[in-house]
């Protein structure tokens, strides 16, 4: 009889996890579940079912090398049932085993799946703590206390006390907690100039075959395999971090919000898939930079900017996640409810920015953060989109995407559906902000400093709308309250024409 069986999900490839630390191979077995109802949860861009089914099979071939048994149900299975929940009932009635071990999952709703799952089949479940993290469940809730609103920095501040993070004694080193405003550059007129390209890793034969199928059997989704190069393995995502750290950090920093059609990655890490799928553990990340900050004299600007990433942002936002699901999934603040526009799943519109950012995700299954929050996000909150449409859509869309991590970047940060638990304004700009950070408003049919008439700026014209439509509640926010003086200054018709044309702008966004 099996002793533990311990479920291995596609985000827990991690051989320090703490449910394999008694492991016994002769009385225990891996469980590992591919499941087209995973596959087809959201309508899932190739590359990120590629990812997962890679990075599963390559871990799976790891537990064979070491004669850890391990039972791995494959899509192709066809003698199985399809959805993930059928599979492990079926394994847990077909193995009988004392007791289901499993590290704390990465969504609320796969928990409360695997939880009904061994109920279902009487098999005793034990949750194992996940301290792939700095900061526990446990302990983030005891931080953010009764406090109705979150704020990233003040929990930022003391991660980097706790764990002596770039710190001097009690102060941090460079003498300030940020460097936000030093890294808020663009490219400039000249473009970027020569950019090392990130670290590239050629599908080997497992990633192959990964590849053949999911072209196979889900030819309908979204995106291309044709440019995949992510790394699947731990080896692979260890020295995709030690390339971002030797060629790439030093301008991470000033650079990081830039955008350019040319340059689909930027300066950008591109380990968050890494990080995610537990190929790397956020300790090595953070310690990696930091190393390069004291042996290299690297910018501290740069270094303090990507570390804020990891250390604050990525823990605070797992944090929030689990502090305020299940709810916060339906949050919609400002009742949007329009579909989404069918060309967010083609790039096929007019706009040059959306066109290169979506055209940019089909084609690798990434976008940096400020194509997210001020490009697909912005619009989408300025167009009244279905805050679940639009969730939906990033957990689709990118290899760095589990539920944990896009749930709260999405309806908190992007789409301020949650009315600001934990960010201090909505994120919004015209298409003005867009063309100082880009290069992708030149040539565009639209013009981002008008914004009514025929060559209005879709993202300008909705913007200013939707300063209309808040107005008050904006000008009682100290963060935003510049955004609006202008609009006290518009006369009546200025508002109505502007109003009558996002009008006719949200109603035609199909043919934008």
């Amino acid at each position: 009889m099996t002793r533990h069986l311990v479920l291995v999900l596609g985000d827990q490839l991690g051989w320090d996890s703490p449910a394999l630390a008694d492991f016994d191979p002769a009385q225990d077995q891996l469980l590992m579940i591919e499941a087209d109802s995973e596959a087809g949860e959201v309508w899932n861009h190739k590359a990120r079912i590629a990812i997962f089914l890679s990075g599963m099979r390559h871990f799976a071939n790891e537990a064979h090398r070491l004669r850890w048994l391990c039972t791995y149900m494959r899509l192709e299975d066809a003698n199985l049932p399809g959805d993930f929940s059928g599979r492990l009932i079926h394994a847990l009635h077909n193995l009988q085993p004392q007791a289901l071990v499993v590290l704390e999952a990465g969504a609320w709703r796969m928990e409360r799946l695997i939880e009904d799952a061994a109920e279902q089949a009487h098999v005793p479940l034990r949750w194992v703590a996940d301290p792939h993290f700095l900061c526990s469940r446990a302990q983030f809730a005891k931080w953010a206390g009764d406090k109705k609103e979150l704020r990233m920095e003040f929990f930022y501040r003391e991660m980097r006390k706790r764990h002596g993070i770039l710190m001097e004694g009690k102060e941090p080193i460079g003498g300030q907690w940020n460097f936000d405003a030093e890294n808020r550059k663009g490219f400039g007129a000249k473009g970027p100039g020569t950019v090392p390209p990130p670290a590239h890793f050629a599908p080997d034969r497992v990633t192959q075959d990964v590849i053949d199928l999911v072209n196979t059997r889900f030819a309908n989704h979204p995106g291309t395999l044709d440019h995949f190069a992510w790394p699947v393995t731990r080896e692979d995502a260890l020295l995709a971090l030690q390339h971002f750290v030797v060629q790439r950090l030093e301008n991470f920093g000033a650079l990081q919000d830039a955008m350019w059609t040319t340059l689909p990655f930027g300066w950008h890490a591109l380990v968050g898939s890494s990080l995610n799928l537990h190929l790397l553990n956020p300790r090595e990340v953070i310690a990696a930079a930091q190393q390069a900050y004291h042996a290299r004299g690297l910018p501290l600007a740069s270094v303090e900017g990507f570390i804020r990433q990891v250390l604050g942002w990525r823990e605070f936002i797992r944090g929030v996640y689990w502090l305020d699901m299940p709810h916060m999934a339906e949050a919609n603040h400002y009742g949007h409810t329009r579909d989404l526009p069918k060309w967010y799943w083609t790039g096929d519109t007019h706009m040059a920015c959306m066109q290169a950012t979506i055209g940019q995700s089909l084609q690798h299954g990434y976008a940096h953060h400020i194509q997210r929050l001020m490009v697909t996000g912005q619009f989408a909150v300025l167009a009244g989109l279905s805050p679940q449409q639009v969730s939906a859509w990033y957990r689709a869309m990118y290899v760095d995407a589990v539920e944990w991590v896009e749930t709260p970047n999405t309806l908190g940060m992007a789409l301020h559906a949650n009315g600001g638990r934990f960010t201090s304004k909505p994120y919004v700009a015209s298409g003005q902000y867009i063309s100082r950070m880009s290069n992708y408003c030149k040539g565009c049919r639209y013009q981002p400093e008008v914004r009514t008439g025929p060559s209005a700026c879709p993202m300008t014209t909705l913007y200013w709308d939707f300063l209309i439509r808040h107005e008050k509640h904006i000008s009682g926010n100290p963060r935003t309250a510049l955004m609006v003086k202008h609009v006290g200054k518009m006369s009546d018709e200025d508002k109505a024409q502007i109003r009558h044309q996002a009008d006719a702008t949200r109603e035609g966004l199909d043919v934008l």
